[in-house]
């Protein structure tokens, strides 16, 4: 379960972000997750009320918002999403992943 160990690192990136910033609380926390980033979302979200208690992040709403994977083919010059391993277009093997893996805190909302 590696999701408690990345929620505890969403937690030492707010406590970074507060001693930075100064806030004394924060509202939200939106993450951006890639599909195909092998995270559970729903993990995340049972282990946040755990692992925030007693911080200023304690009671935070998530916003967990999926990024959807996108492949390129230089071959043809195709960017989307693929349904098998070849390239919908021109159907060439040298294709590779541009989005999709992502995990990232893109924003905390705080007061």
């Amino acid at each position: 379960m590696h999701e408690l160990a990345l929620t505890e690192g969403i937690l030492r990136i707010v406590a970074a972000e507060q001693k930075k910033n100064g806030f004394s609380r924060v509202q939200e926390i939106t993450l951006r997750i890639g599909e195909y980033s092998g995270i559970i979302p729903s993990c995340i979200e049972e282990f946040f009320p755990l692992v925030s208690k007693g911080t200023a992040a304690e009671g935070a709403k998530l916003n967990l918002l999926t990024v959807q994977a996108v492949f390129s083919c230089p071959d043809c010059g195709f960017d989307g999403p693929l349904h098998g391993a070849a390239c919908p277009r021109c159907g060439g093997t040298n294709i590779r992943m541009t989005a999709g893996r992502e995990f990232y805190v893109e924003n905390l909302t705080v007061e």
